[in-house]
């Protein structure tokens, strides 16, 4: 077998007369792990071959292969054992872009434990609610940011305490990950898993309430071979980047699961704050042959001139996370002679539609199904709609099918997971509509999710954190038009009496925001009203400030 071949094992495929993927099913055994059936098993058909190559801002590299990554991760797997984390039990990950993540996540897989990436921009609010709402049982967090003093203070808000490990560096109280993962054994018995137990769970931003926990089960690696070989189109002796840092999704879906059922190496650049310079020069230096980044990192590649750069290792790019403006498509083009191959999925899905390798692109749509989903466009009623008429995106299925694509559920949130899963379809909250050759285009959202450079962010997470300023008497977290970034947060606010509208009062909240959430929440915008627009019952109508925003942002452009 060669490796090209070697995800083969795990699915059907079936392509048209044009090449073209029109049929795709896992065959995943009950009891399949991809710690041990992927990384372990490539670790002994091929100990040398690269799995990653990794660097980080100060000029360190390193490069792992097979071998390394399947004996480090059972490493971990003893060290999170000795420590008592087994089968179940979740597990945090705040690591940023560290090797050691992908030692630690493959340990857990191996337990039978659940691993919980998050980033390191949470704060003390954001880690208590986290703790409480998935128990979590341990954590690993690099010492490469603040954010373990945000652990400790949350571990005595709640008055517990959970095992801790730092990596790159030591932290009291902090087990030494790096130091002591080397004392381990490199052997340990399988431990048994079955696809419906949970395996990765992340928190996603909705409209209401605190982010909801969304848990993977064994299966959800497989379904992303479609994301890595129909889409990245990844070469299995080429180098992979996928920008994203380890505490999204986007790092599963990029940086892990499908590359290497494909057999490609990763490629892992650590850094602080992005600078696109830097990583067109990684993309230069090392020769990176498939690249995925939401758009808004495509406009500053433009923006910074990369046409000084010589991007000709670029075999395919790929785009996901925000809508793609068609002249950042066309310069890319322009410069690179490559077309930016947009895709859409969810946390809570693998690439659902998608413009799949051979496909012809239309720049700005979203491509169409891919056929591992049964996908459809339906109104409020749930029936479907025409073509060019606009729709919520649903998958038909159910949650007794065990879609290996799709969430097992929304953790210990059983009335959330039915108002997804319902009348035969996983309902998922974004409309679009479709031409009449079968491409998708997106619309928005059915509720006001914020999608700004990449992150999806909620608008009751802000609210509430804005609430909590003296100056704020009533507030709406809305997304504004931005030319850079997509959108932006903009906060509308009704001030109390004691409080009159300054810039300094502007700068003001915006600092308390990015102190106290994740600071990629913080809002860019700040306007203030005397009135929110609501509905009879009272419920504010943020869907109107936006539309006001839009409107305004296109008289804008055109004055321009």
């Amino acid at each position: 077998m060669e490796v090209k071949d070697f995800y083969k094992q795990f699915c059907e495929e079936g392509f048209d007369e044009n090449g073209l993927l029109n049929h795709f099913r896992v065959t995943a055994p009950k009891d399949f792990n991809f710690a041990y059936d992927v990384v372990d098993k490539l670790a002994e058909l091929w100990p040398d071959r690269r799995a990653m190559i990794w660097t980080n801002e100060q000029g360190e590299e390193k490069i792992f292969t097979f071998k390394d990554i399947s004996d480090y991760s059972t490493r971990a797997a003893n060290l999170f054992a000795a420590h008592g984390v087994g089968k179940g039990d979740t597990v945090l990950l705040i690591l940023k872009r560290n090797y050691q993540f992908w030692f630690a996540i493959l340990g857990l897989h191996k337990l039978g434990a659940i691993a919980v990436p998050a980033t390191n921009m949470l704060t003390t609010k954001d880690v208590v609610y986290r703790m409480q709402a998935a128990s979590i049982k341990a954590i690993v967090c690099t010492c490469q940011c603040s954010v373990h003093a945000y652990i400790d203070e949350a571990e005595k808000k709640l008055g517990v305490n959970v095992v801790k490990f730092s990596t790159m560096g030591e932290f009291p109280g902090y087990v030494d990950f790096d130091q002591e993962i080397e004392k381990q054994p490199a052997v340990m018995e399988r431990v048994p898993v079955l696809n419906t137990d949970g395996m990765l769970m992340y928190f996603t931003s909705g409209t209401t309430g605190q982010p909801k926990m969304v848990l993977h089960g064994y299966q959800y690696p497989l379904a992303h071979i479609v994301t890595a070989v129909h889409w990245h189109n990844v070469d299995p002796d080429g180098i992979h980047l996928t920008l994203a840092e380890t505490g999204w999704g986007k790092a599963v879906w990029g940086k892990l699961y499908g590359q290497w059922l494909a057999g490609t190496c990763v490629f892992v650049y650590d850094f602080d704050k992005f600078v696109p310079t830097d990583v067109l020069h990684m993309i230069e230096k090392y020769r990176i042959t498939t690249f995925c980044a939401p758009p808004t990192i495509f406009r500053f590649f433009i923006k910074e001139g990369i046409a000084n750069y010589d991007l000709s290792s670029l075999k395919y790019v790929t785009i996901a996370g925000e809508a793609l403006n068609e002249e950042v498509f066309k310069k890319f083009k322009e410069y690179t002679g490559l077309s930016l191959m947009e895709g859409f999925g969810q946390t809570e899905t693998t690439l659902t539609i998608a413009n799949l390798r051979g496909n012809e692109v239309k720049p700005g749509s979203m491509g169409r199904p891919s056929p591992l989903y049964n996908i459809d466009l339906v109104d409020e009623d749930g029936n479907s709609v025409g073509e060019g008429e606009v729709g919520e995106i649903v998958v038909r299925s159910t949650r007794e099918d065990q879609h290996p694509g799709m969430f097992l559920c929304y953790y210990r949130d059983e009335e959330s997971t039915a108002k997804a899963w319902r009348g035969g379809y996983y309902h998922t909250g974004d409309t679009a509509y479709r031409d009449e050759d079968g491409y998708f285009w997106y619309v928005g959202r059915t509720d006001d999710i914020i999608k700004s450079s990449g992150y999806r962010i909620g608008p009751f997470e802000v609210e509430s954190v804005l609430m909590e300023h003296p100056a704020v008497l009533e507030c709406a977290i809305t997304g504004a038009p931005d030319p850079i970034r997509g959108q932006v947060v903009k906060a509308t606010i009704v001030l109390t009496s004691k409080y009159t509208p300054s810039e300094e009062l502007k700068k003001e909240i915006q600092n308390f925001v990015k102190k106290t959430t994740a600071p990629y929440k913080y809002p860019r915008v700040v306007e203030f009203v005397d009135s929110l627009p609501k509905t009879i019952s009272g419920k504010i109508r943020r869907v109107e400030i936006a539309q006001r925003d839009r409107e305004k942002a296109k008289e804008q452009q055109k004055q321009e």
